[in-house]
């Protein structure tokens, strides 16, 4: 035991300014969403030309006093060789969901992504990339649990529908071989019979 004179004078020591740095930024970082232990969840599964395989995506949601709020995204595939950029996504994301008071600029940040070898239409929609698709479903999904009241038109919706139907017409009959292979990456997958079809590498996925 120390025994302290009244003239004794205590100093703040570098140990006892670290620990507060910690305990304040502990205290700065309680803004974001802790994940209680059940969550409601939705899952998408997606078809994507610019990825081999489909993708399972799950989005989670919790309600505080009433107010829903995205908490986690979860990105799965059988592709393997694309594990870590699928791991670095729901990571990111994630993390947005969690901290930020309005997670809605991910959409435009995802959708601002162009794939180097092109776009695809699906349905009627262009996509820019398959990030595009990914800020698609998470627009869908805030849609789907009541966070958003609707879903944001597309710049085709926009447009004139007979125009639309014209340009994409166009397209085709411009370059058949529009879509972009998944597998060797080339501009020369096109459907054939139900089945996207590669002339290049004969890479084949019937539409099930």
């Amino acid at each position: 035991m120390i025994k302290l004179n009244p003239t004794d004078i205590i100093k703040e020591t570098k140990a006892t300014k670290k620990k507060d740095l910690i305990q304040d930024s502990r205290q700065e970082d309680s803004g974001s969403n802790i994940r209680p232990e059940v969550v409601d969840a939705k899952v998408y599964k997606l078809k994507s030309a610019f990825v081999k395989n489909s993708v399972f995506i799950t989005l989670s949601y919790i309600n505080q006093n009433g107010v829903l709020s995205p908490i986690e995204i979860f990105i799965n595939s059988k592709d393997l060789t694309k594990t870590s950029e699928y791991v670095v996504l729901t990571r990111l994301i994630s993390a947005i969901f969690r901290r930020s008071t309005n997670p809605m600029f991910i959409l435009e940040e995802l959708q601002g992504i162009f794939d180097p070898n092109g776009g695809s239409f699906k349905e009627g929609k262009y996509y820019h990339s398959f990030y595009s698709e990914i800020a698609d479903v998470i627009e869908r999904f805030f849609y789907d649990v009541k966070i958003i009241d609707k879903l944001k038109p597309s710049n085709q919706s926009t447009a004139n529908q007979n125009d639309l139907e014209y340009v994409e017409q166009d397209v085709q009959n411009l370059n058949s071989e529009f879509k972009i292979c998944p597998s060797c990456s080339g501009k020369s997958l096109k459907m054939e019979n139900g089945c996207d079809s590669c002339m290049d590498c004969g890479y084949s996925k019937c539409d099930k």
